[in-house]
């Protein structure tokens, strides 16, 4: 039985951006973050693919270790995304957008994955949301949900009804804004958390995370590269690693939160080194070490002076 199940689009991405493009490429929400957080806890993964989905997809997944059971499989084609990046890098523009088979997504939880302790509503409708929860005989002691604009602007009811039942929420820092109607991010946590969740998480692209709670503000950089090629999926492989990183230790503390939005951070860094999941696959230990250890110094310094000894007047 995994510890973390997650809920959400495995889908074929058509990516263009200033570095290169590529098309029918692995993706989707729950795949992202499947795999970055395959390397902190075992996975279960519930969407819908098509018939023309690729068999490479469920043989990477295999590969991770992630319980791809709740893929099911319909005749209809696999939901699919067209967008393309200029050299904002943090801002991706849809071209197109073909629903296909998740218009009859209708996942079974329980049938597979009885009592998650951890369970993660990747970016999908929030009926489908609803659903899922509504279904589930026992609550998880950690339900996180993620959303986009779309859904924000189109379902909102149904949105605020899925937020009144979750522990904590990820989303960008222009999604932040339109769902309070704050320019503040101090101001549009407070009114996002009076919805429901006990914890906001402001993905910031580029300038890191934000992070709003019981126990006050946290901050983490993103890691500077020295190349991006592709920030699809960055945030879904920074929620995989995050809450991989929950899950797997199985506790909520504000400990254990910060330090699982440094792994979320870290793990985001690797997505846009290269298209599609290329970044994830097959990352060993030591990689991943180096990564977190450069982390740490890009916020720590020693101890200032009382501020009588360096202070003028």
């Amino acid at each position: 039985m995994p510890s973390l199940v997650i809920v959400g689009t495995v889908a074929l991405d058509n990516i263009r951006t200033p570095f290169g493009e590529v098309h029918s490429a692995l993706g989707g929400s729950a795949f992202y973050a499947g795999l970055s957080a395959s390397y902190w806890t075992d996975v279960g993964v519930m969407a819908i693919v098509g018939e023309d989905y690729p068999e490479e997809g469920f043989r990477l997944l295999e590969r991770h270790g992630v319980d791809s059971r709740g893929i099911a499989r319909s005749r209809e084609k696999t939901f699919s995304w067209t967008g393309e990046y200029t050299f904002d890098l943090n801002t991706a523009h849809t071209l197109k957008t073909d629903l296909n088979c998740l218009l009859s997504f209708n996942p079974d939880l329980p049938a597979i994955y009885d009592r998650p302790d951890t369970l993660f509503l990747a970016n999908i409708d929030p009926d489908i949301q609803l659903r899922v929860l509504d279904s589930l005989p026992v609550r998880p002691a950690l339900v996180v949900c993620d959303t986009m604009n779309f859904w924000i602007e189109n379902k909102l009811a149904e949105l605020k009804r899925v937020l009144a039942r979750i522990d904590i929420l990820t989303i960008n820092e222009g999604e932040a804004r339109m769902l309070s109607g704050e320019f503040s991010l101090v101001h549009a946590a407070r009114k996002i958390v009076g919805m429901g969740p006990k914890t906001l998480v402001v993905k910031r692209g580029e300038y890191g995370v934000l992070v709003f709670g019981k126990e006050g503000i946290f901050a983490s950089p993103a890691y500077p590269l020295e190349e991006v090629k592709d920030p699809t999926g960055a945030g879904d492989s920074f929620a995989g690693g995050f809450i991989g990183y929950m899950a797997r230790n199985r506790k909520s503390t504000d400990e254990i939160l910060r330090q699982g939005i440094v792994i979320g951070s870290a793990m985001a860094s690797f997505c846009v080194e290269d298209f599609s999941t290329r970044g994830l696959e097959g990352l060993s230990k030591t990689v991943i070490s180096d990564r977190l250890a450069s982390f740490s110094t890009l916020t720590s310094y020693p101890d200032l002076p009382p501020l009588d000894a360096g202070m003028k007047g």
